[in-house]
């Protein structure tokens, strides 16, 4: 995402809001594609692009407070009800694209909103923490496709970090049948002997393949993640 670009703004000074509004900690969650302009088929990465997001607000509906809304073609933003929350719709998103090898990087970070949240679409908002967000997101050299920005917390944004470097490390040492196989166990919820039926194989050959693909590993990264962020404060002291 463009650094200062987008349906969102922020200000020094705002116009006092109503105490329900500044007293509440909401999640945003940004992303964009990466080096789209190289796609082979713009229209091809658009149509994954969109039925992605689409998939991701249907299937969080209930804890998303404002949708994710695709802004400048390769990018979108939400606001999602907590920090752990937002993570589960990061990674839907993200194994959901990966199924298209269409790569993909992520921002969460803490938001305090000064306006009114916006149920239908993404924009027209203003608070704190949108712009350590976009900033975050912007830092086009670092490959972490998880990245945290978690307020006044760098400590815990860095360890988030680098576990989220570790899932994407993961992910990009998957070969084609690795990642299919990884990307039915999750997303699909397929159990090994389901995924065997459907690939014509054994059951021992999918553990095998999971098990080249560190699946177990991968899952205590995920486990990890969501952990400390369903255990770390959401509601901070204004």
């Amino acid at each position: 995402m463009r650094a200062g670009r987008g349906p969102w703004k922020s200000r020094e000074r705002m116009p006092e809001v109503t105490s329900a509004i500044a007293k509440t900690l909401y999640a945003v969650v940004m992303g964009d594609i990466v080096e789209s302009e190289q796609a082979p088929s713009k229209r091809v990465l658009h149509d994954h692009f969109n039925t992605a997001i689409d998939a991701a607000n249907r299937n969080h509906a209930d804890v998303i407070a404002s949708p994710m809304t695709i802004t400048l073609g390769d990018e979108f933003q939400g606001v999602v009800m907590s920090r752990g929350s937002a993570f589960k719709v990061v990674h839907d998103l993200r194994l959901c694209l990966l199924r298209h090898n269409v790569q993909c990087r992520f921002v969460i970070g803490d938001f305090k909103p000064e306006t009114p949240i916006n149920p239908d679409r993404a924009w027209n908002m203003l608070g704190k923490g949108l712009a350590e967000a976009r900033e975050r997101l912007a830092e086009k050299t670092d490959p972490n496709a998880y990245r945290f920005v978690l307020g006044d917390e760098p400590a815990s944004s860095a360890l988030l970090d680098a576990a989220g470097s570790s899932l994407t490390f993961l992910e990009g040492g998957w070969t084609r049948t690795q990642r299919a196989h990884v990307l039915a166990h999750f997303l699909d919820r397929l159990s090994v002997r389901q995924i065997a039926n459907q690939n014509g194989t054994t059951e021992r050959a999918v553990y095998k393949v999971l098990g080249a693909a560190h699946l177990n590993l991968y899952r205590t990264q995920l486990q990890a993640i969501e952990g400390f962020l369903r255990d770390c404060s959401q509601q901070p002291d204004p």
